[in-house]
Order: C-alpha cells, then structure tokens, then sequence
C-alpha cells in the first residue's frame, strides 16, 4: 500500500519544524513508518541547492531563476526521497512543497502563475500532497519568532513585513483555491493546541 504525502506550509516563524516532529511522533505511535523532510533540500542534490536559495542577500536571484532553482531542487527531492519512500509506504511529511513555490515567487516576488504552473506541471507531472496543512499566524510575531532562533538562515526574513504579508494571504488564497485539499490551522495558540489541530485535521482526512 502507497504512503500518504502530508506537506506544512506557511510564513517564517508558524513553528513548521517543530509541528512536523510532532506530528510524526504521533504517527508513529499508531504504527506509521514516516519520513520527515524539507524544502528546499530533501535529497543530496538539492540541498547543495538550498544553500544557494537561503543564503545570501534578497537581490541574489531574480524570481524566474529562483523558480528553476527550486524546482531543480524539487525534481531531485520527489524522484530521490518522496517518491521511493510513498512506494514502500512510509507517509511523508514535508516542511514546504510546490505552494511555496506559488507564495513566494509567485505572489511575493510577482512571477506569473501561469508561469509557475507550466513549470510545475512539466517537473511534477500534476503529483500533488495528500494534505496541505497552512499554518496561519500574525506575520509580526512570526518573524518575531523567526529573528530569535540561533543560526537561522534568513535569506527570506530580510525580505520586510510587506513581503511577508503577502505570503500569508498567499498560503490562505491556495487554501480557498483548493478547499479539498487544504486545511488552515491557526499557529498563534500554544505547541500543544496546534498539535492537536494538526493531528485532528491529519485524523480526519485518513479516517485514524
């Protein structure tokens, strides 16, 4: 039996990480074999390719580039990572897929969808997750959150508050685009209420 593909979007600073090991923890106590991974990175290939995207100052890339970027990634990290391990049955639960991709480069950085999409199709052959898990918060307190970890590649955080906004009415625009897919969980609550948000949303879509 295939695996079930679980990605968790959202802003700087919603606390996706964290979620994520969470979640599989709570997988796995119900017998779930599960792989937690990322984006960009994922596999060897792309995360040589991460450090290219993340480091740096914000005018390093235009959109288009940063877009082929990612998907160079992507590819690597779907044929290397996410695909053989569906195959065997692990579910995957991915911090970041192709919806970042559409907020960032997309709304955030002004690239035509259209544009995004043909690139999407081309690389992705229309292989979508499961389940989107859209962790919303207050774009203040998230890069709030996100400025005071140690070490944290910020890239993207140097991009301003302006820029940040508009990914979040991104990530909750690609919720209303694909309601059946997608689920909002409000990340402004405590480790533990959005854990369990997580994992009710997660129980209900695969009848756990």
């Amino acid at each position: 039996m295939a695996g079930r593909f679980i990605t968790l979007e959202g802003g700087e600073g919603t606390g996706k990480s964290t979620q994520i090991k969470r979640l599989a923890a709570a997988l796995e106590t119900r017998g779930i074999k599960v792989l937690a991974t990322r984006e960009p990175g994922g596999s060897p290939g792309a995360e040589q390719i991460r450090k290219l995207m993340v480091e740096g100052e914000p005018g390093r890339w235009d959109a288009v580039t940063e877009t082929l970027l990612a998907y160079a990634a992507r590819a690597d990290h779907v044929s290397r990572t996410i695909g053989p391990a569906l195959l065997a049955g692990t579910w995957v639960i991915s911090d970041r897929f192709n919806d970042s991709t559409f907020a960032h480069q997309g709304v955030g950085r002004g690239l035509d969808r259209e544009t995004i999409r043909r690139i999407d199709s081309a690389v992705l052959d229309d292989f979508q997750p499961d389940l989107t898990l859209i962790l919303d918060l207050d774009v203040t307190v998230g890069l709030k959150r996100a400025n005071a970890r140690p070490g944290a590649e910020n890239r993207f955080e140097k991009f301003g508050a302006d820029f940040h906004e508009k990914l979040r009415q991104a990530f909750l625009d690609i919720a209303r685009r694909s309601p059946d897919r997608c689920r909002v969980i409000d990340a402004s609550g405590s480790e533990d209420q959005v854990a369990e948000a997580i994992f009710a949303a997660v129980s209900r879509r695969f009848d756990l």
